[in-house]
């Protein structure tokens, strides 16, 4: 089994979309292990519908979190208590893409940051990133924070429209393979998501 994390270096930047893409694009199985927020549905739902994938490469979460917010408080509110013996990576037969939640450092439990879980995990991580302003600090802050821990990254995507000079200033800095850029998507389904995803992202 290969393994793929999919995470960003902030919240609410296109992650889960682009999760749908590779997943879909690699025939993999899908997993978002912590789901913190479902209204009016969760990332799941989400990729099940963009992806293309069958329902049962749609795994099911570890945690199901009925707030809206970081994992940890999340899961104070909603009652419940998260435990890494949940959080291992599912067996599947073929490919997986894990989607975190949030950035790196957003907290899972009170002990647990996400990065932690990746480092657990043991997998490669693909950065996705904005490409406007503020992400040249963001983007390069993450992979410092991801070689720290030495989590191997298998490449960043931008998200977003056009900057030729930041997606190119931050792959050479952070030395680290440029998998593309996805651009915005209206409308935003399955048959455009497969077709920009082929146009413009390399596998890792």
């Amino acid at each position: 089994m290969s393994a793929f994390i999919v995470t960003g270096t902030d919240t609410d930047i296109g992650k889960t979309v682009f999760a749908a893409g590779l997943a879909g694009a690699m025939g993999a199985h899908y997993w978002k292990p912590v789901q913190a927020g479902v209204d009016p549905v969760g990332d799941k739902e989400r990729v099940a519908a963009l992806s293309g994938l069958p329902p049962s490469h749609i795994l099911p979460e570890a945690y199901r979190l009925t707030t809206p917010a970081s994992p940890h408080l999340a899961a104070r509110i909603d009652g419940v208590e998260i435990s890494l013996d949940r959080l291992a990576l599912p067996k599947v037969d073929g490919p997986l893409v894990v989607e975190g939640a949030g950035g790196l450092m957003v907290p899972v439990s009170e002990t647990l940051l996400m990065i932690d879980l990746f480092a657990y995990w043991d997998a490669p991580v693909i950065l996705c990133a904005r490409t406007g302003l503020g992400t040249i600090n963001h983007s390069l802050l993450s992979i410092e924070a991801l070689r720290a821990r030495r989590i191997a990254i298998a490449g960043i995507a931008f998200i977003g429209e056009p900057h030729e000079e930041n997606e190119r200033i931050i792959p050479m800095l952070g030395k680290v393979p440029c998998l593309g850029r996805l651009p915005i998507l209206d409308p935003l389904d399955a048959e455009t998501l497969r077709a920009a995803f082929d146009g413009a992202i390399t596998l890792p």
